[in-house]
């Protein structure tokens, strides 16, 4: 047998496991709104360690990550930096949307806001800009899966049917099973994430250099400028402070109100489980690490890989790896691949629905999950035709989509803090941030400092929201108080005079 038809069964026969683990986990909530949406709220510590875990660490960290380190060297190193601080906020803003949730029957992030900021248009605004942003970040996690299966199979598997294969097992288990086929299928792809990180991490190194440290010793001594911060740019050039630091802050203000990864608070089981979870989230993050290894292995790599983000695909198909070896990778990258991509469809049918369509019309529990799993399908197809078309560069493409979720953080952070905050303020202030954040994605040229466009739009969000709020008619009090106050008694009060 040769190479490429074991490395496909192997693949076949991991997709075959997670589809029946997807299945299977379907079958085991409520075929409501709140099932599909929320798995019942019933995720305990486990689930939603690996359900975060795997969500934020897609195709770009098996792919995108280490293509970084071999192109741009320590410049690599924001992921590392905005994942640790962009989670540390959920440890007090996460237990608080929980706690809504189950109060007020919330599932969604623009229910949520809306529920402190009532407006139809407020709620359809924030839908808008969560499925803009999603459909790249799936298209991120398509390309993942086509460029692996290309790779591995010598093209035997083109980049289009690599990614149908993988996003059709994708659709079908989240088509049946929603939020729970999603968590139960991450917390298996989430260990052979893990598994194969460390393996290749600690392996190729080795094996191209004898080691970690000794690897870096020759870096160190030929090419010092990969490892000086802030690193380089995909032309060759060093990248700016301000466009290293602020692609940081841009990341670190988004990932927690990507509506997906926010979404997962109302599905937790309890408060304690919420905190747990961000604690213990830094060692899921480590295993980061060793694909950043195996990106600066490449480095010295006789021939070089056609896209920077087919290095590790590369080095192990030029460097006569054993079979076993890239099999092993092709399952982790997949792993990593869908593990987003299925919470990102499944979160994008529920925001579509519950937020931009059930607000205008009223629709019974059974017709809205039916919709969800109708426009699971819609955006899977439209996501697929543009990886197709486009071929992204994975870690830019997300760095774009931050542009446009950074503008969901002020609203968020506004219902939980500010008092004073209305619903014309952080209707102005959206409006305000994703008008200077599409200027900005359209005319990079015009940055100042090179600043990140993200980072420009929230500027801009806050001052509208800031000054409009000021100068419009404040909330109720005892309203405002629902959703400001940290003690539950009150919250409840106020949700009964509501």
């Amino acid at each position: 047998m040769e190479r490429w038809q074991l490395t496909t069964a192997i693949v076949l026969g991991y997709l075959a496991i997670t589809l029946a683990i997807g299945l299977i986990a379907g079958r085991r909530v409520s075929h409501s709104v709140t099932g599909f949406v929320a798995a019942d709220r019933q995720f305990g510590l486990l689930a939603m360690y690996f359900v975060v875990g795997g969500t934020v660490f897609s195709a770009f960290a098996f792919l995108g990550g280490p293509g970084w380190a071999y192109s741009r060297g320590v410049a690599v190193l924001y992921i590392l930096s905005y994942g640790v601080l962009g989670m540390l906020p959920w440890y007090f803003i996460g237990p608080r949307a929980a706690r809504l949730g189950r109060e007020r029957g919330f599932v969604t992030q623009a229910q949520l806001v809306t529920g402190r900021f009532p407006s139809r248009s407020l709620s359809a605004l924030m839908a808008t800009v969560a499925v803009i942003a999603f459909v790249p970040y799936v298209m991120l996690q398509m390309s993942g899966a086509g460029i692996v299966l290309s790779a591995v199979t010598d093209n035997h598997i083109t980049f289009e049917w690599g990614a149908a294969l993988a996003y059709g097992v994708v659709v079908i288990y989240v088509l049946f099973g929603g939020a729970n086929a999603a968590g139960w299928t991450n917390i298996f792809q989430g260990i052979v994430m893990m598994v194969v990180a460390w393996g290749l991490g600690l392996y190729i190194p080795h094996a191209l250099h004898g080691g970690i440290g000794p690897m870096f010793d020759r870096i160190i001594e030929t090419r010092p400028e990969m490892l000086t911060l802030p690193g380089r740019t995909a032309s060759g050039t060093t990248w700016s402070w301000g466009g290293y630091s602020t692609a940081i802050l841009s990341s670190a203000i988004g990932i927690l109100v990507w509506p997906h990864i926010f979404m997962k608070a109302f599905s937790a089981r309890s408060d304690r489980t919420l905190r747990r979870t961000v604690v213990l989230y830094p060692t899921f993050q480590l295993f980061l690490l060793p694909l950043m290894f195996v990106g600066f292995a490449g480095i010295f790599f006789p021939t070089a890989p056609e896209n920077a983000d087919f290095i590790l695909p590369h080095v192990l198909l030029e460097g006569g790896m054993p079979t076993f070896v890239v099999a092993l990778f092709c399952a982790g990258a997949l792993a990593a691949s869908m593990s987003t991509g299925d919470t990102l469809l499944h979160a994008a049918a529920s925001v579509a629905i519950e937020d931009g369509v059930a607000p205008f019309t009223h629709i019974s529990d059974r017709w809205r999950r039916r919709l969800m799993q109708i426009l699971v399908i819609v955006i899977g197809l439209a996501a697929y035709y543009f990886a197709v078309e486009l071929r992204p560069n994975l870690v830019i493409i997300l760095l774009t989509a931050y542009a446009f979720i950074d503008q969901l953080a002020p609203p968020v952070y506004a219902a939980f803090y500010w008092k004073r905050a209305t619903t014309p303020g952080v209707l102005a202030g959206l409006a305000a941030g994703m008008i200077t954040a599409v200027i900005f994605v359209l005319r990079p040229e015009l940055r100042p400092f090179d600043i990140h466009e993200g980072v420009l739009g929230v500027l801009a969000n806050i001052c509208a929201l800031v000054a409009v709020s000021l100068a419009t008619q404040p909330q109720d009090e005892r309203h405002v108080r629902g959703f400001t106050a940290p003690d539950v008694a009150v919250s409840r009060a106020a949700a009964a005079a509501d």
